[in-house]
């Protein structure tokens, strides 16, 4: 990690504002645009935020979909050495996604742009899908939990074309939800906690 990244976050106090919780939070439409307006937004150094809970870093966690012989699939792997958050290695994930950068203000949406970036550089999706923002995650149980803030998409992708663009995503591919089920203890947190409430 280098110490001098300046990530996406957002202050602790507006989530006491807009009403504390803790775990996976279904209803988007009151946090959401608080979060996403950029007067309450800032870059600062990661090196200092991971450490410090009273700012949250915005973290786009993108469920890959697709259906194959009328079940549904999702994209899994193993987090490998090299993925940047160190408490997360050897875990299992079902969600795509990582920090958005200062480097992500070149357009409009930063936000957008980096969680596009993001995609870009783990996987390579040769189909086309169509993505929604469907929960937000907070954690507090963790070391890493507390100074992250997830937003939570599904893609529905047209089929299951994916493949790692990452050699540190590592046993990557599309597995069926009920065999992922069978094996919830070796996915981390944030993977359990969507599967819990989205997979049911």
């Amino acid at each position: 990690m280098a110490k001098d990244e300046e990530v996406l976050v957002v202050p602790a106090r507006l989530l006491d504002e807009l009403g504390s919780f803790s775990g996976f939070q279904h209803n988007v439409d009151r946090y959401l645009p608080a979060i996403l307006d950029r007067a309450n937004q800032s870059f600062r150094p990661r090196s200092i935020v991971e450490d410090d809970p009273s700012f949250k870093q915005l973290i786009p966690y993108i469920i890959l979909e697709c259906s194959d012989a009328n079940q549904t699939q999702l994209f899994q792997y193993t987090r490998g050495k090299g993925q940047g958050e160190k408490r997360l290695h050897a875990k299992r994930s079902i969600g795509i996604g990582g920090h958005i950068s200062i480097e992500d203000t070149s357009g409009d949406d930063w936000y957008s742009t980096g969680m596009q970036r993001e995609l870009d550089e783990e996987v390579k999706i040769e189909c086309g899908g169509q993505q929604r923002i469907v929960g937000l995650i907070y954690d507090d149980s963790t070391e890493v939990g507390r100074v992250h803030l997830g937003i939570v998409h599904i893609m529905q992708l047209c089929s299951c074309k994916v493949t790692s663009a990452e050699e540190d995503l590592q046993f990557a591919g599309f597995q069926q939800i009920d065999s992922i089920r069978t094996e919830m203890d070796r996915f981390e947190t944030w993977s359990q906690l969507c599967l819990q409430h989205l997979y049911i």
